[in-house]
Formats: structure tokens, sequence, C-alpha cells
């Protein structure tokens, strides 16, 4: 039996004055839905990326009719590429006069077992997933550096922690995100900058209903203490959370959403 999936929280202005940079933020997942948190969090400025043009467009009208006037910027980034990584950021750090907010949300799942687990299928899943957070995070260091102020909020998973069939490289992947945080989150506090992470267990949305078997994200659901997945605009309030003034002094850590044990 599930509990009822409660209100929607409204912004309680935890990011005003902020710029915000969020990877991955088209369609109806995670990405989409932290963006949504920062413009009724009352960010100064907003710029996303995605790899697909359409739904990019789409996330970033959708962006301006709720933002009533707040600046909405986007371009197409695939985080395995280097020079479109710096480009996204270059252009960030111009259209917003310097990016406050990095939110790492690009990644790649998928469902494998070990014996069949081709060599691209499992170096793709930790390109995307670990490599474009680093290259995300080593272009924003290098701008926020010099003004010894900034945040970053990484998505990682709980399967960073614990065993399910067939997401070895998933869980590779994301585990390789948590020891990242803590290790770069250190070394970024000696600027006044901090990392943190986020690790959900199972937010529902669309996407993933496509690309999952519907038994399978149901048995899921179930183990949770709530007897539901997570809502993404839950996942999405404690990044607002981790982004804002309210985390002052975390670094390094990585935050469980997630109503089961880890």
């Amino acid at each position: 039996m599930s509990v009822p999936v409660p209100p929607y929280v409204e912004g309680h202005q935890l990011l005003a004055g902020k710029s915000v940079l969020i990877t991955a933020a088209a369609g109806v997942g995670i990405g989409f839905a932290a963006a949504r948190k920062a413009v009724e969090e009352g960010c100064r400025a907003i710029f996303i990326s995605d790899i697909h043009e359409r739904r990019l467009g789409e996330a970033a009208q959708k962006l301006e009719e709720i933002g009533s006037g707040i600046p909405v910027f986007q371009q197409i980034c695939n985080v395995t590429d280097e020079d479109q990584v710096q480009s996204l950021v270059a252009a960030a750090e111009d259209k917003l006069g310097g990016i406050d907010v990095l939110i790492n949300n690009a990644g790649l799942g998928g469902l494998k077992n070990v014996v069949d687990m081709p060599d691209d299928e499992w170096a793709r899943v930790l390109d995307i997933t670990l490599t474009g957070t680093m290259r995300m995070t080593r272009a924003a260091l290098k701008v926020m550096i010099p003004r010894k102020a900034g945040t970053i909020v990484n998505n990682a998973s709980v399967l960073g922690w614990r065993a399910q069939k067939g997401q070895s490289h998933y869980a590779a992947a994301k585990a390789g995100v948590m020891a990242f945080t803590r290790c770069s989150a250190l070394e970024a506090a000696e600027h006044g900058i901090r990392i943190n992470a986020v690790s959900p267990s199972i937010a529902m949305h669309d996407f993933l209903k496509k690309a999952s078997p519907q038994e399978e994200l149901d048995k899921l659901a179930g183990r949770e203490a709530f007897g539901r997945a997570a809502e993404v605009w839950e996942v999405a309030n404690v990044m607002m959370f981790l982004a804002s003034d309210y985390a002052g002094y975390m670094a390094g850590e990585v935050v469980s959403v997630s109503s089961q044990r880890a």
C-alpha cells in the first residue's frame, strides 16, 4: 500500500540572486524538474543544456512561461565532447554574468548483465555519467575559482551504495560520481566552492516508464517505505537545498533522497 504523494512544494526564494546552469534538463526527468524548481526558487537567470534539440527548446519555452521574466538560455551539449563542454560553460558564463550554481544531471543507464556486457556499452555509460560529470565540474571550477565562489550539485544514485542485477555499469558510474564528489569537494573548498551530490532511489517519470519494464518499476517502488517512487520534484527539492546558502557548511556530502535504507 502506498502513501499518497504530498502537495507540491512552492518556491521559497532559496536561489534568489543566483544564476544556474543545468545539464540534461530537457524532457520530463529530474533535470527539468530541477530547472523548474530553480526558477520557482527565484534564480536571477537559468541556462539549460541537453542533447535533444526539440525537447530542449520546449523545456526553455516552459521555463519562460513559469519564470515571469527570468532570463532563460539554452544550448545543445554532449558531455562526452570536451569542446562542447567548454563551449557550454563559456556561453553560460557570458549569458549569466557568471555561473553561481552548476547542477550535473547528465547520465545514462541501461539493463545488461556483466556476462553480456560489450565494452562499448560499459564505456558509454561511464563516459556520460561519470566522466561527463568530471568534464563539467573541471570546466566550471576554472571559472568559479577566480571568483572564490560557486556551488556544484551532482546527481548520483543509491545504486552507488547497493546492488541490483543488470546495473553493474550504471552502479559503477554512480559510485564513481559519489567518490568524485567527495574528492573534488575537498579541492574546491579551499577556494570557497561547495560540491555535494544527491543520491535518489527511484524517481518516476515517463521516460523511465518507457525504458524499464513496468513490473520491475512496480517492484522497486513497492520496496520504498512510502510504497511509491519519488516524484522528480521531490529529488529537485533536495538539489535546491544543496545549491542554496542553507547548505553553506556542507562539502563532499552525498545526500540520499530515498525512503529506503542505503
